[in-house]
């Protein structure tokens, strides 16, 4: 198995934003497609919503005709679904109430969103262009937490993603999970979940292990599925804490390090 990040692993960041370009460098698309030519299951795993993730796949050229559907990691794990079409297999929710209300406590203007399947998110106030896909639906706080929700993104333009690995590791959040980004973007997830346990379910179905399997990442949301996979490669442009956690590091993504950790294997 072929674990991939998307944003920072197969798409360069754009500067300064906390977006990337929609489009893949030929070099990482030619290396992922001759792991999937030599039999490797690409699994894509990022902390995207899935409608952010099937064009990423098409952009890749990953499924073949006649071939099974892709399996495919979505919500930072909380989510796992095939493609295509896009049909949800397994899915974790929790109540994210008190967590949203701690963070809003300390960041009192930060916008809140959470995923509203094939439509985009519902929001508590427009995020900056490009960093959610689909539609933004303008909601209530308590209404976006109402109900039962695998994952909460929380954002504060005016901090930064180290003022929310303080506050974060201050309040304990008990009862989720917490990723911080690369900016302060707080994604709160339920308890044990991660790319790690999502591709877990997925390497369970395909009848291979972690053992098996290699990852590659960039971000604090990475750093579960570096440790879980046999080889576990971050990218050069990672901060240390990925770094630390990886087996290996590769060159950053604007030299195209995903392709050449690939062609170490495949090429």
């Amino acid at each position: 198995m072929v674990a991939l990040d998307i944003d920072g692993t197969l798409l360069k960041w754009v500067e300064g934003a906390g977006t990337t370009h929609e489009e893949v460098a030929p070099a990482v698309r030619d290396a992922v497609r001759r792991a999937q030519d030599a039999g490797a299951h690409v699994v894509l795993a990022s902390g995207r919503s899935p409608h952010g993730m099937t064009g990423i796949a098409d952009l890749l050229g990953l499924h073949r005709e006649g071939a099974e559907p892709l399996w495919i990691v979505a919500s930072n794990g909380a989510v796992v679904f095939r493609y295509p079409p896009l049909e949800v297999v397994h899915e974790e929710t929790f109540d994210a109430r008190e967590a949203v209300a701690q963070v809003l406590e300390h960041h009192p203007t930060a916008l809140v969103a959470v995923e509203e399947r094939g439509v985009g998110y519902r929001v508590n106030r427009h995020f900056p262009d490009g960093e959610l896909s689909g539609e933004m639906t303008l909601t209530e706080v308590e209404d976006i937490v109402a109900g039962p929700v695998s994952r909460v993104i929380i954002r504060d333009p005016d901090a930064t993603a180290e003022d929310f690995v303080a506050l974060a590791e201050r309040l304990g959040l008990h009862g989720t999970n917490y990723v911080v980004g690369w900016t302060a973007w707080l994604d709160l997830a339920p308890v044990g979940v991660s790319k790690a346990s999502g591709l877990q379910h997925v390497a369970d179905e395909l009848g291979v292990t972690a053992a098996d399997a290699l990852a590659i990442g960039d971000g604090r949301n990475d750093i579960e599925m570096l440790q879980w996979a046999g080889r576990g490669v971050a990218m050069g442009q990672a901060v240390q804490e990925v770094l630390d956690a990886a087996d290996d590091v590769t060159a950053s993504v604007y030299d195209d390090g995903a392709a050449l950790e690939i062609d170490r294997h495949f090429g």
